[in-house]
């Protein structure tokens, strides 16, 4: 059997690592410093030192999903809920230009008032900034990820969350693994970029499931993969469960860098809500992409996925001024480019 330090070495060469020695990964310590500091070596020669800014605007927090673990599932009557008008997004974009940001992120719950007309108004609208545009707003049906295309969306995010299917039909009631899988394919088809991702600590999830997930972004050759820690919320049924670790999140970051080398991977506001240096960390192993709200006002609180989720009583100027500081603090520096992801011979 190939020792740790070889699997690191042939995967930073060759981008490839089994299943057996991803869990041999998760589950040994002792060369985690050699893991993290080769998915940085294979970050800064295949994406560069620039990190990419996306400026996320949350744009509703109601959702017909079921969700257990998240905080803006429908059955949650603790939450006020809130859905902002196609104008005033069109508007928060346009501020989010004003600030810097090439790429413009609408993320919210699958919300149904959001009609195929009012998506294609708001995406278009904004598309004439010359900003790119990702989506993040759950599975539609090929025809509306046709229209929104077609509008001038550019990519678009649909974390498989984990790659179990019993474990995810649990997780999310009355869903289909199937039909996630299908928008994936759907979204590829198209010629959007593809984002996905998982969760981090589920209850029920194992390490086996870990090293599955990351094989499957490895095997769709996604485009953008965004993971993080399950963070229990108190208003859901999980409220008691553990909950991911900041570790094992940093491993599944620094292991998928290592077999997609070219993907854009982001440090995500969950790792920073388990440790306060959270993305700068992120971003010393393995990532190249943050994603600082632009929403204002009352909205930030409002969009409740977890518990103790950060900058949410800053000013969208505060926050970029903010991760810009930290970035540079590393010896990085923001990029000024839209940051589509560029292939890269491996």
């Amino acid at each position: 059997m190939k020792s740790l330090l070889d699997v690191i070495e042939y995967a930073e060469k060759y981008h490839s690592m089994s299943k057996e020695d991803i869990v041999r990964l998760f589950e040994d310590s002792k060369y985690n410093n050699e893991l993290f500091r080769a998915a940085d070596r294979t970050r800064e020669k295949y994406v560069g030192n620039p990190v990419h800014l996306r400026g996320l605007i949350e744009f509703s927090n109601i959702c017909k999903r079921n969700c257990m673990y998240c905080g803006l599932r429908r059955d949650n009557k603790n939450i006020e809920r809130y859905r902002i008008d196609p104008d005033e997004i069109i508007e928060l974009a346009r501020k989010a230009v004003g600030y810097g940001y090439k790429t413009v992120v609408m993320q919210s719950g699958e919300d149904d008032y959001y009609t195929v007309d009012k998506m294609k108004y708001i995406i278009s609208n904004i598309k004439k900034m010359d900003v790119a545009i990702t989506l993040s707003i759950g599975e539609k049906s090929f025809e509306e990820y046709k229209a929104y295309k077609e509008a001038g969306a550019d990519r678009y995010l649909l974390r498989i969350e984990t790659t179990d299917p019993k474990l995810y039909e649990e997780m999310d009631p009355g869903m289909s693994h199937e039909n996630r899988k299908r928008c994936l394919r759907d979204l590829r088809t198209l010629g959007y970029e593809v984002g996905t991702g998982c969760l981090i600590g589920l209850p029920g999830q194992t390490i086996e499931s870990l090293a599955d997930d990351i094989l499957f972004f490895k095997n769709i050759d996604a485009d953008m993969i965004g993971v993080g820690p399950f963070i229990p919320n108190q208003d859901t049924p999980l409220k008691d469960a553990t909950g991911g670790d900041f570790e094992t999140a940093r491993k599944v970051v620094a292991i998928t860098r290592l077999l997609i080398p070219d993907a854009n991977i982001p440090a995500t506001t969950a790792m920073e809500t388990l440790n306060p240096k959270g993305r700068v960390i992120a971003l010393q192993s393995g990532s190249n992409v943050v994603m600082p709200n632009v929403t204002e006002g009352i909205y930030r609180k409002l969009y409740a996925l977890y518990p103790g989720k950060i900058c949410t009583g800053d000013t969208p100027a505060h926050c970029v001024n903010c991760i810009t500081g930290k970035i540079v603090t590393i010896g990085r520096k923001v990029a000024s480019t839209k940051g589509f992801r560029i292939k890269v011979g491996c």
